[in-house]
């Protein structure tokens, strides 16, 4: 089984993250030439980052197990893209603020979030569920029947 995930666990990636977590990331002007990202994929980035995910194989099926503390279902989408791209993502809002009430620290995450899957190609993509309970989605993608064994072809033998 082949899964390409698009965000990483490894020293580097954590790196880019922490780089991408600063907001003195200024965009280019547009008559700089520049390799910098764009502030759409940096932002991606940071959402792919930020949304860590569990991944099970079952006998008859995968699932995607993500952390949603807090979430409505109405705040997550999950959809699939080019016939096998997984794609779950949403928005985390902060709370209306009230008068009287201020802040002493803030940790919780709050912005978009989306994590992408490359699904293999025994994944049916017309069967899948996803549930929310306890601040947990939970993605089922069912795997297809495998294939029936090709039998061997007889090919009559003429007499010349």
């Amino acid at each position: 089984m082949d899964f390409r995930f698009t965000g990483f666990d490894s020293p580097v990636f954590n790196a880019l993250s922490h780089f991408l977590d600063h907001d003195d990331f200024t965009p280019q002007t547009t008559t700089e030439k520049s390799s910098a990202p764009s502030n759409a994929y940096v932002r991606d980035a940071r959402a792919m980052a930020r949304t860590p995910a569990d991944v099970k194989e079952y006998p008859n099926s995968y699932q995607f197990i993500i952390d949603m503390p807090g979430l409505r279902s109405a705040d997550i989408k999950v959809q699939v893209e080019d016939d096998n791209v997984l794609v779950i993502s949403g928005e985390r809002k902060r709370e209306e603020e009230k008068e009287g009430v201020k802040y002493i620290r803030m940790e919780r995450r709050i912005g978009k979030f989306m994590r992408k899957f490359v699904l293999p190609e025994n994944a049916n993509t017309e069967k899948i569920s996803a549930v929310c309970q306890d601040g947990v989605l939970t993605v089922s993608v069912e795997k297809l029947p495998p294939p029936e064994p090709k039998k061997p072809k007889t090919i009559e033998v003429k007499v010349a």
